[in-house]
């Protein structure tokens, strides 16, 4: 049986269990826990070793330069475009329209967004051994960029340090195989808890969101990566989401970008033909700077709750709300939960009563599901889109062949 299939059955035992059991199927989240943890476990280093290899491996900075702009590009696009998505579907649902809720003593963060210079000057580590040990991954993104450029720049030299984060990087994905196996098991026992704990009861007064979030998400998939992969990598998108079904649902559950990264590289690399460069580059970067998912989520609950307030929003404010979005899915950890913190910028960036919070945060994280798991297809789809243009889809299949033919 493929992993995805067990991974689905898990999904689907872990809702049913949690309806008939009820609150006390908690008992079985450690199990999920201990699994997360281990994922987190391998995040740094196979970060750190891929982007190394990945920046080394493209080999001149001028490529370098020709890839990041192409991924950054198609990164903040299709962000954009989900903001919108967002918005659009909130003017249309209403979903905060004759719903009252009181909220009482609401735990909110006030969260101050950092000047364009504080943002550039915090991409760069004082210390990359604490930006590794912190899990502060757009440091240790800059570091491993660096770090690869240089190992390209100096040439023979860097040979050797590149061969041990090859070597370590190919290790990394052999671990990270071993781990997955387990990811049926820990998708049960993290769904399950969650079902048991909400239920049905707790989620139809707020459906509306809910259905807004996730409308949202599955149009954004057909209105933007669907043509994104058929145009630029000739692949039919329904293809491209069974070849990417395992990370969605592992994604779905878990709710994190960076612990769905190495299952995510394995659907790029094995079953979307993305070269190992590509992939090594654009997916963990991806990681941490594209959240498409959460950038819509934050359209759809900042209408939501100003709606629940009676406070209209102008055009003006509501393209406001897409810029903040955007901008602030680049810095939004790809962790649970982290949605919703950065979800404080887009509401004060229009003056929204930040109590709202309140509203939508006993539902985040059945939104956060569909969010992450928009999150890590729009990582896939943009890898396909640049490996197409850089002629690096199917590449290392076609040197496969190549040399099975000669050796024939």
């Amino acid at each position: 049986m493929k992993l995805h299939t067990k991974i689905f059955i898990g999904l689907i035992a872990g809702i049913i269990v949690g309806i008939i059991v009820g609150p006390s199927i908690a008992i079985i989240k450690p199990i999920g826990d201990l699994f997360i943890r281990m994922i987190r476990m391998i995040i740094v280093p196979l970060v750190l070793s891929s982007l190394v290899v990945g920046a080394a491996s493209i080999g001149d900075i001028k490529t370098l330069g020709r890839i990041g702009g192409k991924t950054i590009g198609f990164y903040l696009v299709t962000t954009a475009l989900a903001v919108i998505i967002g918005l659009i579907l909130g003017n249309i649902l209403m979903p905060g329209v004759g719903l009252e809720l009181k909220v009482e003593n609401p735990e909110v963060k006030d969260v101050t967004p950092p000047t364009i210079g504080e943002t550039l000057i915090n991409l760069v580590p004082k210390n990359p051994v604490a930006a590794m040990a912190n899990g502060d991954m757009l440091q240790i993104i800059v570091f491993a960029l660096f770090l690869g450029i240089a190992m390209t720049l100096v040439g023979d030299k860097g040979k050797t340090v590149l061969d041990f984060f090859d070597s370590f990087a190919e290790i990394m994905y052999k671990l990270t195989g071993v781990i997955m196996q387990f990811a049926p098991y820990a998708v049960f026992a993290l769904i399950a808890p969650i079902v048991g704990k909400y239920g049905l009861s707790v989620i139809m007064p707020l459906i509306k969101v809910i259905l807004a979030v996730y409308v949202g998400c599955i149009l954004h998939w057909i209105i933007v990566y669907s043509p994104m992969v058929r145009i630029f990598g000739k692949m039919n998108p329904i293809t491209f989401f069974r070849n990417i079904a395992p990370a969605q649902l592992y994604a779905f559950s878990t709710c994190s970008s960076s612990g769905t990264l190495p299952l995510t590289m394995e659907c790029a690399r094995e079953n979307n033909r993305v070269s190992n460069k590509i992939a090594s580059f654009v997916l963990p970067l991806g990681a941490t700077i594209n959240m498409d998912g959460t950038a819509l989520y934050q359209g759809v609950c900042a209408l939501f709750i100003a709606q629940v307030y009676g406070i209209d929003l102008s055009l003006g404010q509501q393209l406001t709300i897409v810029l903040t979005a955007t901008l602030a899915s680049i810095g939004t950890a790809g962790v649970p939960g982290a949605g919703l913190i950065m979800l404080t910028l887009a509401l004060k960036s229009v003056g929204l009563p930040l109590e709202g919070l309140a509203l939508v945060a006993g539902i985040d994280r059945i939104l956060d599901m569909m969010r992450t798991c928009t999150n890590i297809t729009g990582d896939s789809a943009v890898a396909v889109a640049v490996a197409a243009t850089e002629g690096e889809l199917g590449v290392e299949e076609a040197e496969v062949q190549k040399q099975s033919s000669i050796g024939a």
